[in-house]
């Protein structure tokens, strides 16, 4: 890679130092570091901005889903006694052979 820009940064002594330190005791060029770093924050900001706008897309698909009055609603009460009759059910199989995973 090419070298296009110069990036200047201005940061305490003693942690210039330290970093220098530990990056020479890493058998690594402090500006290689600094380029992963970098590069790690670039990728976990645009993972997280893709992910909110997933996460946006999502909620606004879950509210009209809600809005609309075609909408099957399910009561609580329904749900918690079909979860129930699922985690009988499956106790009763494991009962019945407990060797299963």
């Amino acid at each position: 890679m090419s070298k296009e820009a110069v990036f200047t940064l201005k940061l305490e002594a003693d942690l210039r130092d330290a970093f220098m330190k530990e990056a020479a005791e890493s058998h690594r060029p402090a500006s290689q570091i600094v380029r992963d770093f970098m590069r790690e924050f670039v990728k976990k900001q645009q993972e997280q901005r893709a992910y909110d706008e997933w996460l946006d897309a999502d909620l606004d698909r879950a509210i009209k889903a809600a809005d609309d009055p075609n909408t099957k609603w399910i009561p609580h009460e329904e749900v918690v006694a079909d979860m129930e009759r699922q985690r009988q059910s499956l106790l009763k199989r494991l009962a019945e052979n407990p060797d299963a995973e």
